[in-house]
């Protein structure tokens, strides 16, 4: 045997244990989920890992303050974990630099995960030029919470189901309320109840391929016209959260009758407002201009990085926690809401009486438009709500400088486009 065939009958032994020991220790994801789920998702791993053995799941936790920064910073640094959580208005940023799997094909294939059984409008938020990127984990969106003794009292058992009805109600709230009391509270650092106002009109919030404003239009203005009229007409404070002492004590003591917020505060007024309040408070869906109103999706989606290694594995894991039981667990756990229809049969939220809202108002759910610019644009929206409320300027040159300052946000965009347009 010359000396090279004594060293490969050497390192062949060696070789095989290697292999051999890679196969005992397994599969290891990394998992980045954010905020409250990462705390509560390992108690759903354990089933997991024990229905796949060898693939072991490490969950790390992310601040929802610092995980958009840390996202961009790992993919940056190719460090990207093997999949996450992403919420839906980050999705298009990291389908946009490359850094997602595309998901469609696997589903097709998938028996566990059938598209037509998610709420449409959530499942909308995960696909981007013909190409799913994500799958939905959970799901929220903001509606009416409200004093049902204080609507009672100004002439009306249930809320409104358009504008105009709405419109009665709250100046007859306001009318009946105690003096410096209010009919609903808007904080002027949101911009949700705007946004889906906005979203009720036929036309779009961008246009021209989502690369200019479209707030001039005579859908939005309508809408941001209603909107300016709850403070212009004294129903609602012109004040921001941080002027409110407690939303929920406030809403307790009747400084407000209605509130629009999302299913996170289910729970809060549970535990926050007193004995005596509860069972004199609901949620509804939110009105629209001629009926019940649609609103925007939001939640978060669970997402494949591209550069993983061990893509079979994190599908195996996506499907896992998209099973109807598991989206059960997840909103006994945290108060989530499953983003599939058949999460909710047969489950505590059937016979949750402040749920039966938000089920309603799934149904009518869109998606955010999907560029990566939209958090800038939504923060645009409120700057433009607050200088017509708080500055006085006219709706007219409020929407027009909306416009232009969107315009300057999307000329990346805008640029991108007409490249790709022009490209051979």
């Amino acid at each position: 045997m010359n000396a090279l065939a004594r060293l490969a009958s050497l390192a062949l032994p060696f070789v095989l244990g290697t292999c051999s020991g890679a196969r005992e220790e397994g599969v290891t994801l990394r998992f980045w989920a954010i905020g409250r789920e990462a705390e509560v998702v390992p108690a759903l791993l354990a089933d997991f890992e024990h229905l796949h053995p060898g693939v072991h799941v490490e969950v790390q936790a992310l601040p929802l303050t610092a995980a958009h920064e840390k996202l961009l910073t790992a993919f940056a640094g190719d460090a990207l974990p093997d999949l996450g959580q992403l919420g839906n208005t980050w999705l298009p940023e990291l389908a946009t630099l490359g850094a997602l799997e595309p998901l469609q094909a696997r589903v097709d294939a998938s028996p566990a995960i059938d598209a037509d059984d998610y709420f449409q409008g959530i499942w909308d938020t995960n696909a981007m030029d013909g190409r799913l990127y994500g799958v939905p984990w959970y799901i929220d969106t903001r509606l009416l919470f409200y004093r049902t003794d204080l609507l009672a009292a100004a002439g009306f058992d249930a809320p409104a189901r358009d504008w105009a009805g709405w419109s009665r109600q709250l100046a007859a709230v306001k009318q009946h309320a105690k003096p410096g009391d209010y009919a609903i509270l808007l904080p002027l650092n949101e911009f949700e109840l705007l946004v889906n106002l906005g979203v009720q009109q036929a036309d779009p919030l961008l246009r021209d391929d989502a690369s200019r404003g479209n707030f001039e239009s005579a859908g939005f203005r309508r809408a941001f016209a209603y909107y300016v009229d709850m403070y212009r007409n004294g129903w609602a404070p012109p004040m921001s959260d941080t002027q409110i002492s407690n939303v929920w004590d406030e809403f307790a003591n009747g400084f407000y009758a209605f509130y629009v917020t999302g299913p996170w505060n289910v729970g809060e007024f549970k535990r926050r407002l007193p004995a005596s309040m509860q069972g004199k408070w609901m949620t509804a869906p939110l009105p629209g201009p001629d009926g019940p109103g649609a609103a925007i999706g939001g939640g978060s989606s669970l997402v494949m990085f591209r550069a993983s290694r061990h893509k079979d594995e994190v599908w195996q894991l996506i499907e896992f926690l998209s099973r109807p039981e598991q989206q059960q667990r997840l909103h006994a756990l945290c108060g989530d809401l499953p983003p599939r229809r058949s999460a909710w049969q047969g489950s505590a939220l059937a016979g949750e009486a402040y749920a039966t809202a938000f089920r309603d108002q799934l149904e009518r759910v869109v998606a955010a438009p999907k560029v990566p610019e939209w958090e800038r644009i939504a923060q645009e929206i409120r700057y433009a709500a607050e200088r017509t409320v708080r500055g006085g300027q006219s709706i007219d040159a409020s929407l027009a400088e909306l416009d232009a300052r969107v315009d300057a946000i999307l000329a990346k965009r805008r640029w991108m486009l007409g490249r790709r347009k022009t490209a051979p």
